[in-house]
């Protein structure tokens, strides 16, 4: 059968409104047919008869869409499919097939096809369809767009974001790895109090030197003294040999104090000795030993309070309080939600092997949504959404309820006029969850967006026994 004339292609992709389309069956009448619908709706329109002639132009012109017949002569149509997603992963393929083998399309979707159609089918249902997969490959373009300018702007040592307030906090980073004086870094839970720290770090003098983070709210309270200034053999039960503190193993290099605001007030006074004296004495020691180590802080309270209160101590506090950097929550920089959603679903895409986009109305949807647990918040929130659905595009039915408005966590009990304190619907989402998962504090601090360290302070003002 002679094959309709092929027209000619560029090797660069169709500008939109003009996509490739392959038609690939082996009866003329239906292959005319469904190139005048695709002409219609200004794709441009090859056709074959056979498999060995479709593979033949899909390695002579770059094709989007392929609209495959799973009856074919010679190879067939299943074979024909997965020699396709091999060959060409990113052009999608709707099968065609008859009422019969309906299984036969199933399965072909199972192997990667897009979608499919049964014969007999209407110019209409055709014109449906490829309207759909054209938007599809409209959205996957540009989530791949948006993952290139992720790329091209990851902002400052690996940060994402393109705000001003984010610009504002690169050149004070950029002006703090250049110094050797103490640092306190404030935001809330989740903002990448630590990333701004490594970035201070290895972005200055002192990069090939150690950088050790110390996470304050997690160390049991008997044992910080020995963790930080070490001990030596004999000083406690137990202590059957001498062994460095972390100031001491940080030699040269940094010291970062995560969450310093849960450190108990009398170490804060050792801690304060040490950073002014630049010695430590080691637990069940009386020898001093010099150290040279810079000191970087970080915390989601409000120290000055906590100074008003009795529960931080001045001096320490306008010590570390040399340099001060904010980092802006999330619901302050709405316009780098997209860069970050495009980052994570592009490390979750690698990770998994397979693209995964999301929809416009779920990218509303996260615009919209005030993150309280910040950019964790919304790298949990995609990795669990990538966890549970295999599809390749996100929808806003695919997000948790919290974020699309559907769950009661966000709000009063539906049917109830009763107005709940935002504290108590906090303290409620926690303990349920800690509940749910057994008493597993580390996955539900991941689940709910929030650091384990503000978790067990969460806890502690509850009184919950759990802490």
């Amino acid at each position: 059968m002679t094959t309709a004339a092929v027209p000619v292609f560029t090797s660069s992709r169709p500008e939109a409104g003009n996509l490739n389309l392959l038609i690939v069956d082996d009866e003329r009448a239906v292959r005319e047919a469904c190139r005048e619908v695709a002409r219609t709706l200004g794709f441009n329109a090859l056709v074959a008869e056979s498999a060995e002639h479709a593979f033949r132009l899909l390695q002579e012109h770059p094709v989007d869409i392929v609209l495959l017949d799973l009856k074919l002569p010679g190879l067939a149509g299943m074979e024909a499919l997965n020699r396709i997603k091999q060959q060409r992963r990113d052009t999608e393929v709707i099968v065609v097939t008859g009422c019969a083998t309906v299984q036969s399309a199933v399965q072909a979707m199972k192997n990667g096809a897009y979608d499919y159609v049964t014969k007999p089918f209407s110019m209409e249902e055709l014109r449906v369809l490829l309207e759909r997969v054209d938007a599809h490959l409209r959205l996957k373009t540009e989530n791949r767009m948006l993952r290139e300018r992720v790329k091209a702007k990851q902002g400052f040592a690996g940060i994402i974001g393109a705000a001003p307030e984010m610009e504002k906090l690169y050149r004070m980073i950029a002006k703090a790895a250049q110094s050797s004086h103490p640092v306190l870094i404030l935001g809330e839970s989740g903002t990448g109090k630590e990333l701004v720290a490594r970035s201070i770090h290895f972005s200055g003098p002192l990069r090939d030197k150690p950088f050790i983070p110390v996470d304050c709210g997690s160390l049991v309270p008997t044992l910080i003294e020995s963790e930080l200034f070490g001990y030596v053999k004999g000083a406690f039960t137990g202590a059957v040999q001498s062994k460095d503190g972390l100031l001491t193993m940080a030699e040269g290099g940094t010291v970062f104090f995560d969450e310093i605001g849960e450190m108990p007030v009398d170490l804060q006074a050792k801690l304060l000795r040490a950073i002014q004296e630049r010695e430590i004495r080691p637990v069940g020691s009386t020898r001093r030993i010099p150290i040279n180590v810079r000191i970087l802080a970080a915390t989601n309270r409000d120290l000055e309070q906590g100074v008003s209160q009795g529960t931080f101590r001045r001096d320490l506090y306008f010590r570390l309080n040399v340099l001060s950097l904010r980092i802006p929550a999330l619901r302050e920089r709405r316009q780098d939600i997209p860069l970050l959603a495009g980052y994570f679903l592009d490390r979750l895409s690698r990770d998994a092997g397979n693209d995964r986009i999301l929809s416009d109305a779920a990218l509303k949807v996260l615009l919209a949504y005030d993150w309280p647990g910040n950019v964790r918040e919304l790298e949990n929130c995609l990795e669990r959404v990538c966890a549970l659905n295999t599809g390749p595009e996100i929808h806003v039915g695919d997000l948790p309820g919290a974020v699309n408005g559907n769950g009661h966590s966000c709000g009063p009990v539906a049917g109830s006029s009763k107005i709940i304190p935002m504290f108590e619907l906090e303290k409620q989402a926690i303990l349920n969850t800690i509940t749910q998962l057994n008493g597993d504090k580390l996955l539900a601090a991941r689940l709910l967006g929030i650091g384990k360290t503000t978790l067990y302070r969460k806890l502690k003002e509850y009184g919950s026994q759990d802490c």
